[in-house]
């Protein structure tokens, strides 16, 4: 096994071995823990959301069973925690063959990649988490991998170096990203299915959250399930931690039970507002209307005022910011828009400038 890799089998109720030991910690005995690193679907038939793709998927699948093959090479995109590694553990597990997971930032020479792909075997699962961010010479390296499924190992140096093929098994690469953009065109297009993944439906959450409350053992109302449902910015990572925050909550302050009243009092002491802003968020919108008049205001400038690094106020806070109409990028900085000063419960100004 090469570094920054490990392999996941699945068991009848899902992952085990080294992958349950990386979702619940190394060791970890206590049920809680397994149960809620069971709470991956283990099918497309209980994976909620993302119709599209799952329909796709499921003829790419299902057309590579009836031909005996491994299935076409896959690209998943998208924001964070809406399920890619999710789906290439279903693509494994559905074609009943194991898994290899590593990353990008893993990869960052072409003897790291050669040694992962010389030890695959047919029919095998490669998944790349992040893979815009694999080394340029490992990239090339994959070129070759994905589309003749060879390698080339280079033996010497200098002058005297030799190109010694490697034939591979045919095995399935399932690449994960959060900017597509950044991918070379000549990678992009040696995945055969492509898989944009967006932001879930607060109904699509709310049936996650049932499904995971089920799982954990928590009793929960509907109406307790649809608040956290709705603060969790349309995606299931956030969804099932705030489901667990607010278990907390309940069964230390409350009555045992995830409902309204619970789920309300919870966020509040976790700084989650009703629309799903955190601390950092709404640090970054009240900077840049009460100190910066709404602005125009640059990033690093914006980022200094409360006190953070400007790739963390532009990766984790703008996006959603933006996305919520709260906050706009425009040539000039960054401005608040007129929802942005009303969510604070401040009077706009006259004038908002607009670029």
């Amino acid at each position: 096994m090469t570094p920054g890799s490990y392999e996941v089998e699945f068991g009848e109720s899902g992952p085990t071995g080294p992958e349950l030991q990386r979702l619940t910690g190394a060791g970890a005995d206590d049920a809680e823990r397994v149960q809620e690193a069971a709470l991956r679907p283990k099918g497309l038939a209980e994976f909620v959301g993302q119709p599209q793709v799952r329909d796709q998927l499921s003829l790419v699948l299902d057309a590579a069973k009836v031909r005996g093959k491994a299935p076409d090479h896959v690209l998943l995109s998208g924001p964070p925690g809406l399920g890619k590694t999710t789906l290439a553990m279903i693509i494994a597990a559905d074609m009943g063959s194991q898994i290899r997971v590593t990353s990008g930032p893993a990869v960052q020479h072409a003897g790291d990649l050669a040694a992962i792909l010389s030890s695959l075997e047919e029919g095998e699962v490669l998944f790349i988490d992040e893979i815009h961010r694999v080394a340029r010479a490992a990239e090339e390296m994959l070129y070759v991998a994905m589309e003749d499924f060879r390698v080339d190992v280079i033996v010497g140096k200098g002058p005297g170096a030799t190109a010694i093929p490697l034939d591979l098994p045919p095995f399935t690469l399932v690449g994960a990203t959060t900017r597509s953009g950044l991918l070379p065109a000549p990678l992009r297009d040696r995945f055969g299915f492509t898989g944009h993944l967006d932001f879930y439906s607060i109904e699509d959450l709310q049936t996650v959250l049932t499904r995971s409350a089920r799982m954990l053992g928590i009793e929960a109302t509907p109406g307790g399930l649809g608040e956290i449902a709705g603060r969790s910015r349309g995606t299931p990572r956030i969804a099932n931690r705030l489901l667990r925050r607010v278990r907390d909550w309940a069964q230390v302050r409350g009555r045992g039970i995830v409902d309204l009243e619970a789920a309300k009092a919870a966020l509040l002491v976790y700084e989650v507002d009703e629309r799903g802003l955190d601390r950092l968020d709404r640090s970054v919108l009240s900077a840049l209307c009460r100190r910066f008049g709404g602005g125009p205001v640059g990033l690093n400038t914006l980022a200094v005022s409360v006190g953070e690094e400007p790739d963390t106020v532009g990766e984790v806070a703008e996006p959603f910011l933006v996305r919520e109409g709260l906050l706009s990028r425009t040539p000039r900085g960054r401005i608040a828009t007129v929802e942005g000063w009303r969510h604070l419960g401040l009077t706009p100004p006259d004038t908002i400038p607009t670029v």
